[in-house]
């Protein structure tokens, strides 16, 4: 290898090495301005769902790995949050939770906050969180024989995971309701678990 070949690649390891420290020194507790292209985040989020793909047997699966991948997110989503809110008290009640979830982390994630929050008038344990528009969700095309499946179970997991972090786990799908102009309105499904909403009543009785 030449001398000047040896100059060239250390031009390029100083350069990467710079924007390495920029990352690193960058203030964790304020959220960046330069936010990253949703074209750039599609593109990484069709990777995920592919190789993800690759490894399921049907759809009921890949949903599950998808869910589990946004599991993993979530958890570091509701770190990040709490730690930029300052907040030293954890929410541990369902509708504080759920507020929580709808304005604070649906912010963080796609600037903007939920389009609804409502409670199911069927089951008292069900709550949805709808997302007209997900921006995730925007450059996702499924075929016609995968119309079941709902790429919206990466969001499912993060919402999951933040609400286990909050001590009201909770069984969360997601669920493609298009609506008149809106294809890709999502709607988040929250079904908590019994000891939660035992938890509830004994709090609002007051015992």
């Amino acid at each position: 290898m030449s001398s000047s070949q040896v100059q060239n690649m250390f031009k390029l390891d100083t350069k990467a090495s710079k924007r390495a420290t920029a990352l690193l020194e960058h203030n964790v507790t304020r959220p960046r301005r330069d936010k990253v292209s949703l074209s750039a985040f599609a593109f990484v989020f069709g990777e995920i769902i592919r190789y993800s793909q690759n490894r399921v047997l049907g759809i009921q699966d890949l949903e599950a790995k998808l869910n589990e991948i946004g599991k993993r997110v979530g958890v570091r989503v509701f770190e990040l949050t709490m730690w930029r809110e300052k907040t030293v008290h954890r929410e541990n009640r369902v509708l504080q939770t759920l507020v929580f979830i709808n304005t604070v982390v649906w912010r963080a994630l796609f600037d903007k906050q939920a389009d609804s929050l409502e409670r199911s008038t069927e089951n008292d344990d069900e709550y949805m969180i709808t997302d007209n528009e997900p921006s995730i969700l925007k450059y996702v095309s499924v075929p016609r024989e995968m119309s079941s499946f709902s790429p919206g179970a990466f969001i499912s997991g993060i919402v999951e995971a933040i609400a286990e972090c909050c001590q009201c786990p909770a069984r969360v799908t997601s669920h493609v309701v298009p609506a008149e102009g809106m294809p890709l309105r999502t709607v988040i499904l929250l079904k908590f678990d019994k000891d939660v909403m035992e938890r509830e009543r004994r709090l609002e009785s007051g015992k």
